[in-house]
């Protein structure tokens, strides 16, 4: 349980990208390749502010978990990427007036319930104490 934190800065970061590039998209309009070179217009999309700060919030969202992932199991510290729904879904109510019904609050709840649950299963550590350091064991079919 002491990587939660880092777990939740990942699910954060990756919910704050969202965010992000929806904002970037809105503030380009619909996309349109009519008369305009594909590569030009890729260009726009990426190098405009927001859609640029959202990418390089997915790259630290990445490394986050990327350390993560060293630290504890796979099956433990995937499915809390799921709260990252949970998190978009408020930031798009709030910030850009989406639709929360009842059917999405409903499953707001399933997402949030499912991953306590999968915090109660296990410690999550890929190994104890002082053995951190060592890496994961795997079976014999990937050598």
């Amino acid at each position: 349980m002491k990587y939660i934190a880092f777990i939740l800065f990942t699910v954060m970061t990756n919910a704050a990208a969202q965010v992000m590039l929806k904002q970037g998209m809105l503030s380009l309009g619909p996309l349109s390749f009519d008369g305009v070179n594909p590569v030009v217009k890729v260009l726009q999309v990426v190098f405009n502010p927001w859609v640029f700060a959202g990418l390089l919030t997915f790259v630290i969202s990445m490394a986050s978990h990327l350390y993560v992932l060293s630290k504890v199991e796979l099956s433990f510290a995937y499915p809390f990427l799921s709260l990252a729904y949970v998190a978009v879904a408020v930031f798009a109510y709030f910030v850009f007036r989406e639709d929360l019904n009842a059917y999405r609050i409903a499953g707001i709840a399933a997402i949030c319930v499912g991953t306590i649950l999968i915090a109660q299963g296990g410690a999550g550590h890929a190994s104890d104490g002082a053995a951190s350091d060592k890496p994961l064991q795997t079976s014999g079919v990937a050598r």
